[in-house]
């Protein structure tokens, strides 16, 4: 069936209505618990605002959504396909000359242009709204309102700054004063020849980045043979920046799809793992044809000829249960990836190919019957 025709702008009407009112509802739901939390989080700090609660709940909501999105897109299908089994509209279609196949074809491409949206439009602004989250979080918990979040766990860095050296940096806090510069504590540093071979290890109180230079103070040089050097400052020219570093500690989920791209490259050469990202990146290419494959799973069990046979309960619980095991068994294999015992493409498109293939079956084999 054509999705441009009458009876697909109006199925995909249904269905993009229906998933607009799920998930106001579960947005309504998922606010009011993490309102109940956070309040009472809060109750013993009478220097916290109802505006800052309020603030900081808003900007958790897109990372709590995003878990449940597929599940939102599911009970909408349900919703849709009970309510035209219902008023006998399936039937009605069905009797006009069109497949199971035609009936769906509109509602997959709805489902399918609204993952689309949610990744190229709504992700990037959801990954914004989780780093103010982030960040809101930890002035919350320092008790310091400008606080700026970049690590509680030290900092580690690989780069090749000329054709001989290679520096592998670590810190063991970081600390963000203004908007160009970074303060970086207890900072060890080793300089590495192209195969790897120490050349010289310095150890610094403190050093700061600002414009593309590290500058080490009050710095100790130890050298294979020689004494030990006291320094004032050492400074090394370098391509990393604030948001490069702020990278570093921000999720996968935290980053816009349009810049994992350039994040990866920047983890894969400054030689670091980019395993999560690559996973975050391929799991929101496919986020859209997951929703399809959820529809699918909705149409195996809410699509019926004739709802007055009964049975309508164990067909609800039963697709509710199916979508539960399709998304544990989706994490499972997800974590498999991150851990490198799968490839990040098999990690990621497996269960997806898996839920389609079988819900493509069962629905063959009712179409049949």
């Amino acid at each position: 069936m054509n999705p441009n025709s009458i009876l697909g702008r109006y199925l995909m009407k249904q269905i993009i209505w229906n998933f607009l009112s799920v998930l106001l509802m579960v947005i309504g739901i998922v606010f009011m618990f993490e309102m109940i939390d956070m309040l009472r989080r809060v109750a013993d700090r009478p220097d916290i605002s109802a505006g800052f609660v309020v603030q900081l709940v808003i900007m958790k909501l897109p990372k709590t959504l995003e878990m449940v999105f597929p599940f939102v897109m599911m009970i909408a299908a349900m919703a849709t396909f009970w309510r035209l089994s219902k008023n006998s509209e399936f039937v009605i279609v069905r009797a006009a000359g069109v497949s199971v196949w035609g009936f769906l074809a509109p509602l997959l491409f709805a489902v399918f242009m609204v993952g689309v949206i949610n990744v190229a439009v709504i992700n990037p602004v959801a990954s914004y709204m989780n780093e103010i989250f982030e960040t809101l979080d930890y002035r919350l918990k320092t008790k310091n309102p400008k606080a700026v979040l970049f690590s509680n766990k030290g900092l580690w860095i690989r780069e090749a700054v000329d054709n001989d050296r290679v520096l592998v940096l670590e810190a063991k806090s970081v600390h963000q004063q203004d908007e160009d510069t970074l303060y970086l504590y207890d900072v060890d540093i080793l300089e590495l020849d192209r195969d790897s071979q120490i050349l010289r290890q310095l150890n610094s109180f403190m050093a700061v980045l600002k414009d593309q230079k590290f500058e080490l103070r009050d710095v100790k040089v130890f050298e294979t043979g020689k004494p030990r050097i006291d320094l004032n400052k050492v400074s090394y020219k370098t391509s990393i920046n604030l948001d490069r570093i702020k990278e570093n500690f921000v999720d996968p989920e935290a980053i816009s799809f349009w810049d994992l791209p350039d994040t990866i490259r920047f983890y894969e050469k400054s030689g670091f793992s980019a395993v999560k990202h690559k996973m975050r990146y391929l799991s929101l290419l496919a986020s859209p044809f997951l929703l399809c494959a959820m529809v699918l799973v909705a149409a195996v069990f809410a699509l019926r000829p004739n709802m007055r046979k009964g049975g309508v309960l164990f067909l609800i619980v039963g697709g509710i249960v199916s979508g539960f095991v399709v998304y544990f068994a989706s994490q499972v294999i997800y974590a498999f990836g991150l851990n490198s015992y799968l490839p990040p493409f098999m990690a990621v498109w497996t269960p997806i190919l898996i839920t389609a293939l079988v819900s493509v079956s069962v629905l063959l084999r009712l179409e049949d019957g």
